[in-house]
């Protein structure tokens, strides 16, 4: 289990990385200068460049022995962290989110390989929910902590520590991690083939629809406290640690139930997910009632992470690293496009009007689950 765990904690920096800004929006935009949509085309942009370059990467990679891929994509978070937390313009903070993007989906897609390969098929969503542990710590403490740091100390401050850590991890795998070869890679050309097939497809669009809804929300649930429930900074943070808190809960979860019926577990959890981020602002006026709201958005968010992941995996079992490569290219494009129609959102309906676009982007997955379903002839066993 120690490479699982080795792992699972280099995840944390990793997807740390790629959200921790969406707790520092409102300062970050304040102090460049721009509006918070234009602030959330960063995350578009860290989105759209793994959507368009992560599988092709991934397959290009995964050739490669794993232990020094992985220090490598630790060092390109560690120093692109850094140059974030020095941007003296928005756009050299853009190319402080290109360079993280590249490598991201690589090391996702191979250390879940990885994982799965240790544990074997049958315990796939096992195995991830252990690896995705890092994910769902990310979201109890890198965020919030991040949004907390940036509080105290201001924004830079946050990307810095985001920085030392990954550097750190680094070391860690350079001590304690064993040298790994590669699981029999499919040849490149085979794995580029699997995109051929209509019903992998489908599964990627699923990805895509999910993610859609999840980030039109979730990018910025921060501004929705800030601004519709007037909590400070510090509270916010609070609120984010809570968030992600309640996901370990999720990934558990989703974790058994994807392992018994990945397209039932995305149906399920899709529906619980809408009702979470449609409920968000009416429930705004009563403390109560937002905490259970936002403890059931967070179950359902983390689970789908996992759930989606492991679905796309069984979905090609001859090539897992490709299949996941493509969820989360998938899913980062679904990120982007969801940031986007966020930001349109707020600029032309308001920010109140987020969790209403958020949940029918999601009911579009719901109905493609149960196509999917029925264009199957059976339940999936």
């Amino acid at each position: 289990m120690l490479p699982v765990y080795l792992l699972s904690a280099a995840g944390f920096t990793v997807v740390t990385t790629e959200f921790v800004i969406v707790g520092l929006l409102p300062a970050l935009a304040r102090d460049l200068e721009v509006s918070i949509s234009q602030a959330g085309l960063l995350v578009t942009l860290f989105a759209f460049t793994v959507a368009a370059l992560g599988p092709l990467l991934t397959a290009y990679f995964s050739r490669f022995e794993r232990k020094r891929l992985f220090i490598g994509m630790l060092l390109v978070f560690g120093v692109s962290n850094l140059l974030a937390s020095l941007a003296p313009s928005y756009g050299v903070m853009a190319l402080a989110r290109l360079l993280p993007a590249l490598a991201l989906p690589v090391f996702w897609s191979l250390a879940s390989e990885t994982v799965v390969n240790l544990a074997g098929p049958d315990q796939a969503g096992r195995a991830v929910a252990r690896f995705g542990v890092g994910i769902i710590l990310a979201m109890v403490f890198g965020i919030p902590v991040g949004t907390l740091i940036s509080d105290a100390f201001g924004w830079r401050a946050a990307f810095a520590v985001v920085g030392a850590l990954a550097l750190l991890k680094a070391c860690s795998l350079v001590i304690w991690l064993p040298a790994s070869q590669p699981f029999a890679p499919a040849s490149m050309r085979r794995q580029l083939g699997l995109l051929r097939s209509p019903r992998l497809l489908g599964h990627v669009l699923l990805s895509v629809l999910v993610f859609s809804g999840m980030f039109t929300a979730y990018t910025y649930l921060a501004d929705i406290l800030e601004r519709l429930a007037g909590f400070d900074g510090a509270l916010v943070g609070w609120c984010l640690m809570g968030f992600g808190a309640v996901g370990l809960l999720g990934n558990a979860w989703g974790g058994r139930m994807v392992d018994r019926h990945p397209l039932l577990a995305s149906l399920f959890f899709c529906v619980l997910l809408a009702t979470g981020v449609l409920a968000v602002v009416p429930s705004i006026g009563s403390l109560p009632a937002l905490a259970a709201t936002l403890t059931l958005w967070g179950i359902t968010q983390a689970a789908l992470f996992l759930v989606c992941h492991v679905r796309l995996m069984k979905a090609a079992p001859q090539a897992p690293a490709f299949a996941a490569s493509l969820n989360v290219a998938g899913g980062n494009l679904g990120i982007g496009l969801g940031a986007l129609i966020g930001g349109r959102v707020i600029d032309n309906l308001g920010l109140a009007s987020v969790g209403m676009v958020a949940a029918l982007i999601i009911g579009l997955s719901v109905l493609l689950a149960l196509a999917m379903l029925k264009d199957a002839g059976r339940l999936p066993a």
